[in-house]
């Protein structure tokens, strides 16, 4: 995601009228018909639901338009398809919301599929996650073990944030969650780790993809436990039922991987370990 800011975005949403986000490769600051459809032969546009503040996968860069792994992959998959791209930044905790509304068309974004397959229609799963516990580079917590008293915090209506506190078959994490002092949700993790640099917090616990980004971007200030928390994969997500849609953008996504585009497209995220992390294709 790149350099560390605080973003305040907002997702406005009234009778299917949409508010357009700056981008170099989108609508710009005009209202975006809302176009809700599962026939792609009459769609003319792709609304994707992201968290601008979820590096690599969707930020907004340095000259203020949205980039990101999951965008790319978007824009290619629209270029081939005929479509406009429309990048549309949420609220991450209201993203059930916005796709059941049909304010947007699908959540492309660093978003977890496991555990969550009968709520949405998913692609493929495209890439491995782990959630992974982030810490200050001086600090004396080396383990899970030694986060027994620790302020931790996460992003709400995270996966880490379901990891820590689903109580079916979960005993281990829910226990590990206990022995903190506190379990706190900010909005997003630029928040989070501004609080662990500024020592609110002792620990963030975050997609290994955010957690390396934030690694390779702020030198040696941070650094992660070995052992991760819990293991996942991405896909993208439909409004359930929404199977149309789901199978043209995995259909355009698999000739993607046949023809070597996608790899070109992760490679451009290698300094992420990014490489290391897709499944598409494998």
């Amino acid at each position: 995601m790149k350099k560390f800011m605080a973003l305040a975005l907002s997702a406005v949403v009234a009778l299917g009228v949409m508010t357009g986000c700056s981008s170099s490769n989108t609508t710009d600051d005009k209202e975006t018909e809302n176009t809700e459809t599962t026939d792609t032969a009459d769609r003319t546009q792709l609304i994707v639901g992201f968290d601008a503040e979820y590096p690599p996968y969707g930020y907004m860069d340095a000259d203020g338009n949205y980039v990101g792994f999951d965008l790319d992959l978007a824009q290619e998959v629209c270029d081939r398809n005929g479509w406009t791209l429309v990048k549309q930044p949420i609220d991450w905790d209201t993203k059930d919301m916005e796709l059941n509304s049909g304010s947007i068309d699908c959540i492309w974004n660093g978003f977890t599929c496991t555990g969550r397959e009968d709520k949405y229609t998913f692609s493929e799963p495209y890439v491995d996650n782990s959630i992974v516990f982030v810490v200050r580079a001086d600090s004396d917590i080396n383990t899970k073990e030694d986060l027994a008293g620790k302020v931790v915090v996460t992003q709400a209506d995270s996966s880490a944030l379901t990891a820590l506190t689903n109580e079916e078959d979960n005993d281990e994490n829910l226990a590990l969650a206990a022995s903190f002092a506190s379990l706190e949700q900010v909005a997003d993790y630029n928040t989070a780790f501004m609080n662990l640099e500024s020592g609110i917090v002792d620990a963030i616990a975050v997609d290994i993809g955010v957690a390396q980004y934030q690694l390779t971007s702020r030198g040696d200030q941070f650094r992660k436990l070995d052992e991760p928390l819990s293991t996942e994969q991405y896909a993208i997500g439909f409004k359930l039922g929404n199977t149309e849609l789901r199978d043209q953008v995995q259909n355009t996504l698999n000739e993607m991987v046949e023809d070597g585009t996608f790899d070109k497209i992760v490679a451009n995220y290698s300094d992420y370990n990014l490489d290391q992390m897709v499944c598409l294709g494998k």
